[in-house]
């Protein structure tokens, strides 16, 4: 059974934060203040994060609450995909989270050439999935990531404040120590599946 208790504590943190944002009784704010303290008790439970530090990030969001956008390059060239080493270890595809003032392409396209000194085209959209059903979750909001098929345009690997080497692995020989929390086995497999397949649909939650 899936442990619900950050879930839980997520939708009650969005619900006191939009109370926040649009509430106008004193009494009202003091209830909703409560509300995200609570969350970030049940939240700090969980991760072990302090709990006043959790509620002073969570008081600190305003607006209507949505979820942050992370955008993964799938890059195959040969029949193998392109993953980048992490500086702690593990292995992702190239990405990181999407700019206020950028596009899916062009974030996309800039975080692959920032962590691996290659250029690539961004083609098309292979998924669009829901961070909380697909991947280890580590943090305290929604997160939607895009994975996009990618043509590599050319350059070479230079080293960066995120990465410390490149790979090109096939479908048999994936590395150990992917970091689920970015992309897992059977996402980086998908990728493979829509590269093969010009018409696949777009996989979505």
């Amino acid at each position: 059974m899936n442990d619900q208790l950050p879930d839980w504590a997520n939708r009650i943190r969005d619900i006191a934060i939009t109370g926040l944002t649009y509430c106008r009784d004193d009494f009202d704010r003091e209830r909703y203040e409560n509300l995200i303290r609570i969350a970030a008790e049940m939240t700090s439970y969980r991760s072990g994060v302090p709990s006043d530090t959790l509620t002073d990030l969570f008081l600190s969001q305003y607006g209507y609450p949505t979820p942050k956008a992370d955008t993964r390059a799938a890059v195959i060239n040969d029949g193998r995909i392109l993953l980048v080493h992490e500086k702690n270890g593990t292995w992702s595809l190239p990405g990181g989270w999407c700019d206020g003032d950028m596009s899916v392409r062009k974030n996309t396209e800039k975080e692959a050439t920032e962590e691996t000194g290659l250029t690539v085209t961004a083609e098309r959209i292979i998924a669009i999935h829901d961070w909380r059903r697909h991947n280890v979750c580590n943090y305290a909001f929604g997160v939607i990531k895009f994975f996009v098929l990618c043509r590599l345009i050319g350059g070479e690997f230079a080293e960066n404040i995120e990465t410390d080497a490149i790979g090109w692995f096939g479908r048999e020989d994936l590395p150990d120590g992917i970091a689920t929390e970015k992309n897992t086995k059977e996402q980086i497999l998908l990728c493979f599946h829509a590269a093969e397949d010009a018409n696949r649909p777009i996989d979505f939650d």
